[in-house]
């Protein structure tokens, strides 16, 4: 066993406060990772705060990790000590099911292990990434190879794979025309990465102070929401539209930007359900779908894409001390896009 500085929650109103946990000696294919970044996710907030329901306290947030391996176990053969890698959304599943055995341990029918407020497989507690280290099996930890900001890095273990999923499972590139809906921590990944296949992106969003920012991340054109005419010129336009937004809002709008056939994929998790007129997708044979994160063979295609591109996400790097402004910052949309935990500040 070894002990980890990290922040904790300690119910859904209190602020979080600094936490000793106990990490486990790694086991047979574990490795023992120091955390180096982890970056902020909203899904962090909405436990924290019990959002969502099921949150077990204390609760140590964080699922998108990149550090240095420490120690290996006896039997690990994909990692030494020395490399810089990276741990998603998941820890663990049971690897046995359909999905487990297309890696899709995303969809794991017996349920994945979550990196945080999770059971591990001895009946443990979970705890993720606001601390300065973890204990992983090496099933689930990603390479990262030679790159030059892991603070940059750190969200692709979640906004990253969260939008590379679906645009590869729907095969979106070249002659297809994808709208992102919402510029936020996931929205600007799949402008990035969008463009980098070759489709023709066009962002939409509510605020028009985002078209030089869009057009920067790589999107071709800018429809601001906010205005009906706007909207109407866009109907009909989309083969996909990634909707990447967490708040309540109007699905059957943007079903009728989609051509015929198209689809609008639901990355964004909103608090309350969405109404959706069966009209909306009727009258154009349009589908409605939904993607969450991404398996640990596609994460690492994605991470050495990335790589090979070049591609991180736009950060702002904090210390540990200063998450909960960072929490309310998000809420008010106040980051460019993603925060960044800089785990020295805990050692």
């Amino acid at each position: 066993m070894s002990k980890a500085n990290a922040y904790a929650a300690f119910d859904a109103r209190s602020p979080m406060k600094p936490f000793s946990l106990e990490r486990r000696a790694p086991r047979e294919t574990d490795v023992a990772i120091d955390i180096l970044f982890c970056g902020v996710c909203h899904s962090d907030l909405h436990q924290v705060r019990d959002e969502w329901s099921g949150s077990k306290y204390p609760l140590v947030p964080g699922h998108e990790i990149v550090g240095r391996v420490t120690r290996v176990g006896s039997n690990v053969s994909r990692f030494k000590v020395g490399d810089q890698v990276g741990v998603g959304c998941f820890v663990g599943s049971c690897g046995a099911c359909d999905p487990c055995k297309r890696g899709l341990e995303q969809y794991c029918a017996n349920g994945f292990i979550g990196t945080y407020n999770g059971t591990d497989k001895d009946g443990s507690p979970t705890q993720g990434g606001y601390s300065t280290s973890i204990v992983v099996d090496e099933s689930f930890v990603l390479r990262l190879g030679k790159v030059d900001r892991l603070d940059a890095v750190a969200p692709l273990l979640c906004a990253g794979i969260t939008t590379w999923s679906p645009l590869r499972h729907w095969k979106v590139g070249k002659g297809h025309k994808l709208g992102v809906l919402g510029l936020g921590g996931l929205g600007h990944m799949a402008v990035k990465l969008g463009a980098a296949f070759g489709a023709e992106v066009t962002l939409l969003s509510s605020s028009p102070k985002k078209k030089a920012d869009a057009a920067r991340l790589g999107a071709h054109d800018f429809v601001v929401t906010s205005e009906a005419s706007a909207l109407a010129k866009a109907r009909g336009r989309f083969d996909y539209l990634i909707d990447t937004v967490s708040a309540p809002h109007d699905l059957a709008t943007y079903a009728g930007l989609l051509k015929l056939d198209g689809t609008l994929i639901i990355v964004g998790a909103s608090p309350t359900p969405l109404p959706l007129p069966a009209f909306s997708l009727i009258m154009g044979r349009r589908s409605i779908a939904g993607s969450l994160v991404g398996g640990i063979k596609e994460t690492q295609e994605m991470l050495d894409f990335c790589a090979e591109k070049k591609i991180t996400a736009d950060v702002e790097t904090i210390p540990m001390q200063e998450i909960e402004k960072a929490y309310e910052r998000m809420l008010k949309g106040d980051v460019r896009y993603r925060f960044s935990i800089d785990l020295a500040s805990l050692r």
